[in-house]
């Protein structure tokens, strides 16, 4: 027997993908790779270039002819990776409220996602990863050897999302319910409407996939809900 080779894990935003994905990558020695940086990338540079995001055939166009590259940390600034966009580091641009507002619409297209899914399936190619977005197991990688679907309460995960750009501008933590300037609500009705986006698309719509283990993070750790996910890919050993 031998470990799952592909392991794809799916979920809503903030619902504890990235962070899981890449500890259980760095846990089994597995490439991570967090394939909505690649919408992210499109979306923030389609921004930069003026390009409207409306335009459908522009978007696209762009999507087949932007070069991405996602590598390990290149700077230790808590970044999980490091992202290039035509060579610049575009790593926490893709982060911007902007990027947030815009990034759904965008990874709608279906040019767009055709172009970006060939490539994450060429990356998958290579074996021993763990791949984290919102149509892994369903339609990326629908033979992934094991499929997780990550899932919280949109309290929580705006709750998790304001923490997160909170600590990185202050450098401390807020207090649990505070909502400085209005910030937590503002991020909650953006992870609502990306919700609401991402599970009515007509093309590839956020959904676990019939064989995938769903897992509510709501009340959960991160060290709790990585023991969990590690014994399942125990469990889930392959023929080798």
């Amino acid at each position: 027997m031998t470990m799952p080779s592909t392991i794809a894990i799916d979920g809503p935003a903030a619902s504890g993908k990235s962070t899981i994905g890449a500890l259980l990558a760095e846990r089994l020695g597995y490439v991570y790779f967090d394939t909505g940086v690649m919408y992210r990338a499109v979306t923030w540079v389609a921004l930069q270039r003026g390009i409207p995001v409306e335009d459908e055939a522009a978007v696209t166009r762009l999507s087949e002819c932007l070069t991405m590259e996602v590598t390990r940390p290149t700077v230790d600034d808590g970044r999980q990776y490091t992202v290039y966009a035509d060579g610049e580091d575009v790593t926490w641009d893709l982060r911007r409220s902007a990027v947030n507002e815009y990034v759904s619409p965008v990874s709608a297209y279906p040019g767009v996602r055709r172009s970006l899914v060939a490539q994450q399936r060429r990356i998958a190619r290579q074996g021993a990863i763990v791949m984290v977005g919102r149509d892994i197991g369903t339609v990326v990688l629908p033979d992934a050897d094991l499929k997780i679907y990550l899932d919280a309460t949109v309290d929580e995960r705006a709750w998790r999302r304001y923490v997160e750009v909170f600590e990185r501008r202050t450098s401390r933590r807020p207090e649990r319910g505070s909502d400085v300037d209005g910030e937590y609500s503002s991020i909650r009705e953006a992870l609502a409407r990306r919700d609401h986006i991402d599970s009515t698309r007509g093309d590839s719509p956020l959904r676990p996939a019939e064989d995938a283990v769903l897992i509510d993070t709501t009340d959960m750790a991160v060290g709790e809900v990585l023991s969990h996910v590690l014994a399942l890919v125990e469990a889930r050993d392959c023929p080798a």
